[in-house]
């Protein structure tokens, strides 16, 4: 007998092996069902719920897979040979039930059990994100979440530009781009999307070509438009994030209303000279994860400033790398909500200040009394923002 056949049948005789039906209603009882084929072979089909941990990695990825090492644990291969070495190295580890499914995927298939066809990244794609698949909040299902969501971006400038650089790295699959505006030479000291050679031409259609160059599998969806009370909600419908890279209260507001309507997070992001802030609006957090409801732009500014009281960068200035570091947390804080991991900035401002090279949180009251998001509040409709912000009041 080879040394490999006798290992297999010492494993054997002291590993439990039991067959697909068993495993399945292991699984229902809440055990893990852990496939620890390669991933050529997953994209075949697996079966639904298992955790398609690979061979190669599994000791290192089991632990955040299966942290409770008294949970049962079905290891699955295509045959049943590979899973019995693996169930033997988790018993090593420390895991109290481990067992081998005997026939492996091959078997599980031939008895008619239901299979999944996942979805599997090409090899392309497992290079790109292979930053990503090495860790467990992220991984292949984190990946497939990125690739399929979709993000709508106001303002393709200081903020939107570093903002939608990172997500499209990060492969969210759609991009929106709201801008009505064209490239000026005084951009490109911040606006990172943009060249030289496009001054002149529509940021909207500059950015694309950068994003796209970069990674060619995102579509980039462009709106060359102002945002206006008759088409934001036209511009909204069917994404699930909208990050604010905006330059003026008007649009702010606007967007505000609009996402407190529609119960869609506000990544926003605002930028003055050395300073600069970052924070999450989400009034219908509650009804998408039942977590504690946020406020929105308005229970923060219920008016917008006097006119003289809050310049734009055109009048002000602004250090050309602050929008950078604002558009970078707006793209984390989208990540971690497509990914729904971390704890995004709902009910805190995060504030950055260059100069001191200091970030400051502050804590933010949802107002109940709020019209637009306060307890039993009724949407009031959209208003004139632009007569609404040049008097800086009702």
């Amino acid at each position: 007998m080879k040394a490999n056949e006798r290992l297999l049948a010492e494993l054997k005789a002291r590993i439990p092996e039991v067959g697909p039906r068993e495993a399945l209603a292991l699984q229902s009882r809440g055990a893990a069902l852990v496939d620890v084929r390669e991933p050529d072979e997953i994209a075949q089909g697996t079966a639904p719920g298992a955790l398609r941990l690979g061979r190669g990695f599994l000791e290192i990825r089991i632990e955040e897979a299966v942290p409770d090492p008294q949970r049962p644990i079905v290891v699955m291969c295509g045959s049943g040979v590979r899973s019995m070495f693996a169930a033997a190295d988790l018993a090593r580890l420390g895991y109290a039930q481990v067992s081998s499914m005997a026939g492996g995927f091959a078997r599980w298939k031939a008895e008619g059990l239901p299979v999944q066809m996942p979805f599997v990244l090409d090899a392309q794609a497992r290079e790109r994100y292979s930053r990503h698949l090495l860790m467990p909040e992220v991984g292949e299902g984190g990946q497939e979440k990125l690739l399929r969501s979709k993000v709508l971006l106001v303002g393709a400038g200081g903020l939107g530009c570093p903002a939608a650089f990172y997500l499209a790295a990060a492969g969210v699959g759609t991009l929106g781009l709201v801008d009505h505006d064209v490239v000026d030479r005084s951009n490109l000291q911040r606006q990172i999307l943009h060249t030289d050679a496009r001054v002149g031409s529509s940021k909207v259609a500059s950015a694309r070509q950068t994003l796209q160059a970069l990674n060619p599998n995102v579509k980039v969806v462009g709106h060359e438009t102002y945002l206006t009370s008759a088409n934001v909600e036209q511009i909204l419908n069917g994404y699930e994030i909208v990050v604010d890279g905006s330059d003026n209260f008007a649009t702010r507001y606007l967007l505000n209303d609009a996402c407190v309507k529609l119960g869609i997070p506000n990544v926003h992001g605002a930028v003055y000279r050395f300073e600069g802030q970052a924070s999450v609006f989400w009034p219908g957090r509650g009804r998408a994860n039942g977590a504690p409801p946020g406020p929105c732009y308005r229970c923060l500014y219920p008016e917008p400033p006097p006119p003289q009281y809050a310049p734009s960068c055109a009048e002000a200035g602004v250090l050309g790398v602050l929008p950078g570091v604002i558009g970078l947390l707006q793209a984390t804080e989208t990540i971690k909500l497509l990914l729904g991991i971390g704890e995004p900035l709902v009910g805190r401002m995060l504030y950055f200040d260059a100069l001191g090279g200091s970030f400051s949180e502050l804590k933010l009251e949802r107002d109940p009394a709020c019209r637009y998001c306060g307890d039993g509040a009724v949407f009031p409709g959209y208003i004139d923002y632009e007569r609404f912000c040049a008097s800086g009041a009702h």
